[in-house]
């Protein structure tokens, strides 16, 4: 059984959160019945609403068996009950995976042709749309504008994946991680306000996130790197997604699935890693450097394997600096080349002469970022743990603590600190990685 690494969503008037699984008529439409095992596997009440064209896909006696419900797609099932407003207002979240272009175009001119369309309309809780299709149909003109009207309405429309998608072709348009779109639905359902509504306070915003650790060459088989896991940066990024960011995650040296709604670059050295930070960060609203970039690599790599001396002794490694990349971004004016706020992370331990908060509030101010989260690692703690705690020091003198918690609920601590100090969203935004314009 999978377990979420997210905090658990409030329950729905003493009773399971109430989920409604819609989905449309895609190849993609199997990868569902993993994302509702997930779902009821973490105690989930869902009610699967699958359009006419995903039961030729995957039939109803799937989804009834996974869900332990009847399934239906038309509005005459069980009339008497009115699913067609009954589901829609009873639910707590509505997430639609995939969702087709077809989809997207019907609930974006508020057609209502089938129990999923009626299900959308009656909705007062908030929607994820996980959308899957060829990339031609993701960037026509009439599916962006199709998206943006969503959007605009406080829909949370994930990015698609990058990757294989039906035949031979490849390309973006591919239906996200769907164990990735599970954590994303349990945020959004744990940050939903009472009234219903999604709480998406980067909406409009663009975010860059950076984690795992760099790995510097020595030979073709060594290198020297951290412990860095990335899982806290992977946080940040399903977090800022989770409230309508549009979010560039630049990942050193982490397996871990892409989270879902983020476009993801992959780099393995801190040169790499700079290089992917400056160009996503011109014209972003905020930058998180979650990674653990090597403060060192060799002056020299050398192109054999390092052989054993028969003398036992070690050959020297003369290391020089790495660029602090931090400090590069946060030393800038505020503008195209500098996000508005720039966080940074600390791992410390104290020593003989300062303990770690003495440490943090020197390095914040050497560092020049407007927020810096510290981490006491004292031991060993924190790399690759689920969960975390922290202090986050600001550079106007605020401090605050947040208590030990999963990593998704430090992530939303700093985004919360985050929407503090951002101004207002501006009217011309640049299109979201790898769109284009409306």
């Amino acid at each position: 059984m999978s377990t979420s690494t997210t905090d658990e969503a409030a329950p729905h008037d003493g009773e399971r959160p109430r989920v409604v699984l819609g989905v449309a008529g895609g190849i993609a439409a199997y990868k569902a019945c993993e994302l509702l095992r997930r779902l009821t596997e973490s105690g989930h009440d869902v009610t699967v609403v699958p359009t006419a064209a995903a039961l030729e896909f995957v039939g109803a006696p799937t989804w009834s068996a996974l869900s332990g419900k009847p399934v239906a797609s038309d509005v005459w099932t069980s009339v008497h009950e009115v699913p067609h407003v009954r589901i829609g207002k009873s639910a707590d979240l509505v997430v639609v995976a995939p969702a087709t272009a077809d989809l997207l175009a019907r609930a974006a001119h508020g057609l209502a042709d089938d129990l999923l369309t009626n299900t959308l309309l009656t909705a007062r809780c908030p929607v994820v749309l996980a959308p899957a299709m060829h990339t031609e149909m993701w960037e026509h003109p009439a599916t962006v504008a199709n998206v943006a009207t969503l959007r605009s309405r406080g829909v949370l429309v994930l990015e698609p994946a990058e990757g294989r998608l039906t035949g031979a072709d490849t390309g973006k348009g591919r239906l996200p991680d769907p164990g990735e779109i599970f954590e994303t639905c349990v945020q959004v359902l744990a940050r939903s306000g009472g009234d219903g509504a999604p709480a998406q306070d980067l909406a409009g915003r663009r975010v860059v996130v950076s984690a795992g650790g760099t790995r510097e060459p020595l030979d073709p088989v060594r290198f020297l790197g951290n412990r860095s896991s990335g899982l806290q940066g992977w946080a940040l990024a399903r977090a800022a997604v989770a409230r309508g960011a549009s979010v560039t995650l630049v990942a050193a040296n982490a397996t871990l699935p892409d989270p879902a709604g983020a476009r993801v670059v992959r780099v393995e050295t801190t040169a790499q890693l700079r290089e992917a930070v400056l160009a996503a960060a011109e014209g972003a609203d905020a930058l998180v450097m979650a990674a653990a970039p090597a403060d060192f690599r060799p002056t020299e790599v050398s192109t054999a394997k390092i052989k054993k001396a028969d003398d036992g002794a070690a050959p020297p490694i003369a290391l020089v600096q790495n660029p602090d990349i931090l400090r590069e971004v946060a030393a800038r004016p505020v503008g195209p080349t500098r996000p508005g706020v720039v966080v940074g992370f600390a791992a410390e331990t104290g020593d003989a002469h300062a303990g770690v908060l003495d440490l943090a509030r020197a390095k914040l101010t050497r560092k020049g970022c407007d927020l810096l989260v510290v981490n006491d690692v004292s031991g060993g703690a924190v790399f690759g743990s689920p969960d975390n705690d922290a202090v986050v020091l600001a550079a106007d003198g605020a401090a605050v603590e947040v208590g030990h918690g999963s990593k998704a609920h430090l992530a939303h601590a700093v985004w919360d600190q985050v929407v503090l100090r951002l101004g207002p969203a501006s009217p011309d935004r640049p299109p979201r990685p790898g769109q284009p314009p409306g």
